[in-house]
């Protein structure tokens, strides 16, 4: 058997169309404010930006759901939003296929005037998404590789997948945002 080294890999580039999803989480303005508390209460902790392609004023850990348990609601509820568009847009029913999804990543971002991101993807998670908790109205979009932008609001949920390349130019206004990597997992079967 050969190596993959001394293999000959070709990639070949098709244009497809990529969804993106937005949603509107304002009926669920606790988990909302509770995410809320959670970016000042891990920032209060630990006021040192995590380094990465984020360009911010604030950036928190990449497990704060796991370091700040307010941030498990809005978890939950991307969660099963996920799934929804999972069954709906994209015709899998996960739970019919014993699949679910686990949010592996979960973070916080405080952009201020000039904050940016660099283009980037989220591989190899399956879903990703930046829901705005704080969105001025001259704030930067989230932009993605086909051009396509999405304007922040505040209670917006933008769900996409995980391969899509993003990024934020500099931002004149304020924005502040959860983004989080959803990843599929198989469920356990039940014990009878």
């Amino acid at each position: 058997m050969s190596s993959p080294d001394t293999l000959i890999v070709n990639q070949l580039l098709y244009p497809a169309m990529m969804p993106v999803f937005t949603c509107s989480l304002t009926p669920h303005k606790i988990a909302l404010q509770l995410a809320r508390e959670a970016i000042d209460e891990l920032r209060a902790v630990d006021p040192t930006p995590l380094q990465s392609n984020v360009q911010a004023v604030y950036v928190s850990p990449w497990d704060s759901h796991y370091r700040n348990q307010k941030l498990l609601p809005i978890c939950e509820i991307v969660r099963q939003i996920s799934l929804h568009v999972t069954k709906v847009f994209l015709t899998a029913d996960f739970p019919a296929l014993n699949l679910d999804y686990f949010v592996k990543d979960c973070w916080g971002m405080i952009y201020e005037k000039s904050d940016h991101t660099r283009k980037h993807n989220h591989f190899p998670a399956e879903l990703s998404c930046a829901l705005y908790l704080e969105a001025d109205p001259d704030c930067a979009p989230i932009v993605f590789e086909n051009g396509m932008q999405v304007q922040p609001q505040a209670d917006l949920l933008v769900l996409f997948p995980s391969i899509l390349n993003h990024e934020v130019p500099a931002t004149p206004g304020r924005r502040v945002v959860i983004s989080m990597n959803l990843f599929k997992m198989a469920k356990m079967p039940q014990a009878t």
